[in-house]
Formats: structure tokens, C-alpha cells, sequence
């Protein structure tokens, strides 16, 4: 059984067992941070927010008790987490980092067995710094296996793979430009592959209801698969970047997505959209730091 098989095995299996875990108290959630309302809110400032550190792209747990996110050090991104054991949450830490290669873009699989993220380390780990793939690491009975995985030819090409979300049943959904050349590598496509026994298969490029000849990428799928979210630079947005939203249809095809309005966008830069398991709240960031507000907005938009 390679790497990926051992990851998915249980989620194929029994698909809605999660990690065995207590439950944590409603006033414990979210780092005991004061929930937010329909204005897009800094999360956590002076823990995960810092005034001299830029982060970004963050995901908590299915059951709340862990939060993983991005942030910049020493002009390198590396992932960090902070959580909640013995009744309190623990200062943030390092995951992965180095002063060599990248970090950054963390998701957790559907099981919360793998925790994915993108970086441009070389295969073997010592080489010079390539393209960015997709890679994770396992969970073990201590935390985090310490070697870095890729997550095979299925996903990754010569040139960027960019911020993986999953739904329920195992399906990732993640951006790439491996299809473009030079002059049009700006052009990152939303895509998915399914995950069998024998891993991920090939990708499959979203159709033109999502994708554009522009920027798609950073794209969050619901865990039933009912909508993605995802950033674009496409013309008749309202800043350098915004999130869209496309919805399923009843027959199961992807709607033309929409903007998703003043109310998370702005003239700057919006970008990791994340809907939290209890499906309240949305995270994403701009400006260095990670916002969050009531979730409410994506019903409004259906």
C-alpha cells in the first residue's frame, strides 16, 4: 500500500469517520476569538494576524481543534498550527519550513489523515528549487511525518500547482497552469481528479463556466460538492483580484460562476477562500492577513 492509499484507505472505506476526538465547547471554538457578522473581520490579531508578518491561505480541522495557515518568514512561507489540547489553544507553531524552499497553500484531506500543501522543493529534497506541486505529509501518533510526499504525476506537471481542498468523498479540486506556454502562463485553470485505490487519477479541467483564458485558482469546493469558491483576475472585477462562486446545478453541472460581491471584495487583492466544517463562517486573505466573516453571504448568492 503506497503513501496516498494508506491516507484515503479508511475515508473509502467508512467515509464520514473522522479522527477519534472530544469535542471542544462552543466558547473554546475558533481560538476563543469573538465571531464575526456579515463585515469581513482581521481573525486572531496578535496571535495568527501580525503586524509584521504576512499571512495566509488557512484551514481548521473537521472538529475544530486544529488551525493551519501560511505566513512568511525571512521571505519564505512556511505552514504553522496552533491546537486546542488540555482546554486551551497552544501558541502557533512550525509544521514545515525552510530557509531554501516554500511552503504554504495547507488543506487537510477528507479524513484529516494528510495534510496537503504546495512547494517548490525538489524531488529529493536537496536539489534547487523547481516548479510548485502539490505534497503532504501524514499524521503519525506524534503529529506530522517529517519527509514531504508529491502527490504523483496525476496532479503535478512541469510548471505550478496552486491551493487543494477536498470534498467529503475524497475529490480534490486545485488549480494549475501545466497546459500553458510561456506567454500565457498566467493562466490558471480550476481542476479535479477523483482518488481510487490506485491514487489520484488524471485531472479534469473545469469547463467555462469556471475557467476563463484569465487567472483561476485558490479554489475551495464544499464538502457535498454543491459549490466552489475561487479567486480570479478576470476583467469586471472590483479589485486586482476577487472571489467567485459557482454553484451545482439540480443535473449536477457547474453554473456560471459569480462574483461574489462588495461585501468580501475590495480594490486589493482577495484570495484562499475557506468555509469552516459547521459551514458558519468564511475565512480568506488579503493584505497579509487572514479575515473571517458569517458564512451567510454564499446562501444569499445561490
Amino acid at each position: 500500500m503506497n503513501h496516498l492509499q494508506s491516507i484515503f484507505t479508511a475515508l473509502l472505506v467508512l467515509p464520514h469517520v473522522l479522527l477519534a476526538q472530544k469535542t471542544i465547547s462552543e466558547s473554546s471554538t475558533y481560538l476563543n476569538q469573538k465571531f464575526p457578522g456579515a463585515v469581513p473581520t482581521v481573525f486572531a490579531p496578535g496571535l495568527i494576524s501580525l503586524k509584521d508578518h504576512y499571512e495566509y491561505g488557512s484551514v481548521f480541522s473537521k472538529d475544530g481543534k486544529e488551525f493551519y495557515y501560511a505566513v512568511i518568514i525571512n521571505e519564505k512561507p512556511q505552514i504553522r498550527y496552533s491546537y486546542f489540547a488540555n482546554n486551551t489553544w497552544t501558541s502557533p507553531k512550525t509544521v514545515i519550513g525552510s530557509d531554501k524552499y516554500e511552503y504554504n497553500d495547507p488543506f487537510l484531506s477528507a479524513d484529516g489523515k494528510g495534510l496537503f500543501f504546495i512547494s517548490d522543493q525538489a524531488k529529493d529534497g536537496k536539489g534547487d528549487k523547481k516548479d510548485f506541486d502539490i505534497w503532504y505529509l501524514e499524521r503519525e501518533k506524534d503529529g506530522w511525518s517529517q519527509i514531504p510526499v508529491n502527490a504523483g504525476t496525476s496532479i503535478n506537471t512541469g510548471k505550478n500547482e496552486y491551493y487543494m481542498s477536498f470534498t467529503q468523498t475524497g475529490k480534490m479540486y486545485f488549480s494549475s497552469n501545466g497546459g500553458t506556454d510561456q506567454a500565457s502562463d498566467k493562466n490558471y485553470d480550476v481542476r479535479s481528479s477523483l482518488f481510487s485505490k490506485s491514487g489520484f487519477t488524471p485531472s479534469i479541467k473545469l469547463g467555462k463556466a469556471v475557467n476563463t483564458e484569465h487567472y483561476e485558482a485558490d479554489v475551495f469546493v464544499s464538502p457535498d460538492e454543491q459549490y466552489i469558491i475561487f479567486c480570479s483576475e478576470r476583467p469586471g472585477g472590483l479589485g486586482k483580484g476577487d472571489l467567485y462562486i459557482s454553484f451545482k446545478s439540480k443535473s449536477g453541472e457547474w453554473q456560471n460562476a459569480k462574483n461574489m460581491g462588495k461585501e468580501v471584495n475590495t480594490e486589493g487583492y482577495e484570495f484562499c477562500p475557506f468555509v469552516t466544517g459547521d459551514g458558519k463562517y468564511l475565512f480568506f486573505s488579503r493584505d497579509g492577513d487572514i479575515f473571517w466573516m458569517s458564512a451567510k453571504l454564499i446562501d444569499s448568492l445561490r
